[in-house]
């Protein structure tokens, strides 16, 4: 199965060379297409001196071009988006299907003193539940917002349930590249499944001092914890092929949920 990563910076209400990647992606034969975060809306510092009713403008409007995109092309898209209810603030997934669509709110948000979405944005804090999983025709996706990659509890939902890849969201800045590079192969090597990132390019200004470079490097990696590909920090469409025959021959070979299953037995 094909699935399309999206590289691109915050598109605003309109983008050309969105409209254009969904297109061709089309034309490839892709049937998921994963989207950065704050690619649908400003970054989370802008939206911190937006009004509420801008933000909500901006989110149903951006959620009826995806619904639409969806419908138009027979594809399935994930997409993090900010939505409003009830004048409260949420940061969200939304996967989009031609007939149907399903929320994700993202479960660990940063809460560092210098980027605090979780003082920001008004989702519940609660016991981590397991990831939005959907299936298309027999491969099985799970989906988690950059951030929660880095918790063990979320990776034990995606095990059990055995899930053939994590479509992954990110906004990743400053100097991490390479640490969120080797989580990622980490994650897909012991948990047999393929992660797929994608993070969004472009740069805020906080202060003249203070640049958050976004640096794209939307990558895949198979279930061996090999990157398949990786991108550069341009406007770019990938497209991986998902084999539901690697995660299988990954979990074969090394065992690594069988060997937690036969222990519950004792």
């Amino acid at each position: 199965m094909k699935v399309g990563i999206v590289q691109l910076p915050s598109i605003g209400m309109s983008s050309t060379k969105f409209y254009k990647f969904v297109r061709i992606a089309q034309k490839k034969g892709v049937r998921v297409l994963l989207l950065g975060e704050y690619i649908l809306s400003p970054f989370f510092k802008e939206l911190q001196s937006m009004p509420l009713s801008m933000i909500k403008e901006q989110s149903d409007h951006q959620l009826k071009m995806i619904k639409e995109l969806s419908r138009t092309y027979s594809m399935t898209m994930v997409a993090p988006l900010i939505v409003v209810k009830k004048k409260k603030v949420y940061k969200t997934v939304v996967k989009v299907s031609p007939n149907s669509t399903q929320y994700y709110d993202q479960q660990v948000l940063i809460n560092y003193p210098h980027w605090n979405e979780e003082k920001f944005f008004d989702n519940e804090i609660k016991a981590l539940q397991s990831p939005l999983i959907f299936k298309i025709d027999e491969v099985k996706f799970a989906v988690l917002s950059g951030f929660e990659l880095h918790f063990d509890e979320l990776f034990s939902h995606i095990s059990a349930k055995r899930v053939d890849a994590v479509l992954v969201p990110s906004v990743s800045t400053f100097e991490s590249r390479k640490r969120w590079k080797e989580l990622a192969k980490t994650r897909a090597f012991t948990h047999s499944t393929y992660i797929l990132r994608a993070n969004r390019i472009g740069e805020y200004v906080e202060k003249k001092d203070i640049v958050w470079n976004f640096y794209g490097d939307s990558f895949a990696i198979n279930p061996y914890g090999e990157v398949e590909e990786d991108l550069l920090d341009s406007e770019e469409l990938m497209i991986v092929e998902i084999d539901k025959k690697e995660t299988k021959g990954a979990r074969r070979l090394w065992g690594f949920s069988e060997a937690i299953n036969r222990r519950k037995d004792v």
